[in-house]
């Protein structure tokens, strides 16, 4: 991980002025893209993620279809423009590899079975980057699934922890992103606390580990509430 001089917390306080188990402001909206069949956008402070999901439809060419079920296509992409520095526009290693974890953590509450020789395709646009890029990107996946009406056996929520001077964190930011002593991006099945995204980046204890999965899971009912909230707002109107 990158080092730093500067304190990450100061009385108590991180450098936004959250508590260490705080979150950032969370904004959730649903069918923000008319052409899409679902589509969502999260923001988590800063990070923003807008997401379109098409399907399930049939796959073409034809070899990538499955016999007995769908598959679900994932592709995270940040804008140019997310960044301070100006991103090269093309798919990087690090988009790519996003995209992989990020559909497997999708992947297990989708009923895909059900929808043989099909695609469910996701797309997600960061349009802002201040950390915690990847677990933003999850949740709104879930929303844009969920609005899209594809068959979802839960909602999927993604959320970051850390350690920043000897302290564990929740939800982020960039700053702490690039200069934690840890970070453990996860993401799980709220009703059922089943972990389908567990990565890390730096070093803990074991003990640290745990207590950093039971912070994320429950802090991850406040998004998970959020989550609901803003799909009932949109039947509701």
């Amino acid at each position: 991980m990158m080092k730093t001089d500067e304190k990450m917390i100061v009385k108590g306080k991180r450098l936004d002025g959250r508590k260490p188990d705080d979150l950032r402001k969370i904004e959730m909206e649903v069918g923000v893209i008319p052409n899409a069949d679902g589509s969502s956008k999260v923001s988590f402070g800063k990070t923003t993620a807008i997401v379109a999901v098409y399907g399930p439809r049939s796959l073409f060419p034809r070899h990538l279809q499955e016999s007995e079920s769908g598959i679900i296509q994932f592709k995270y992409d940040m804008a140019t423009f997310s960044v301070d520095d100006r991103k090269r526009p093309g798919p990087s290693r690090r988009e790519t590899e996003i995209s992989k974890v990020a559909r497997l953590a999708i992947e297990p509450v989708l009923f895909l079975k059900n929808y043989p020789k099909t695609t469910v395709d996701v797309f997600v646009e960061i349009l802002q980057a201040d950390g915690s890029t990847r677990v933003t990107a999850i949740n709104a996946a879930s929303l844009a699934l969920a609005d899209a009406g594809v068959p979802m056996r839960d909602l999927v929520v993604g959320l970051s922890g850390g350690k920043v001077d000897d302290t564990l964190i929740l939800d982020l930011c960039g700053k702490e992103d690039n200069y934690s002593d840890a970070d453990v991006p996860m993401a799980f099945l709220p009703n059922k606390n089943e972990i389908t995204l567990l990565q890390m980046d730096g070093r803990l204890t074991p003990e640290e580990t745990k207590q950093i999965i039971r912070n994320i899971l429950h802090a991850g009912k406040e998004i998970y509430k959020k989550q609901v909230e803003t799909l009932k707002r949109k039947y509701s109107e």
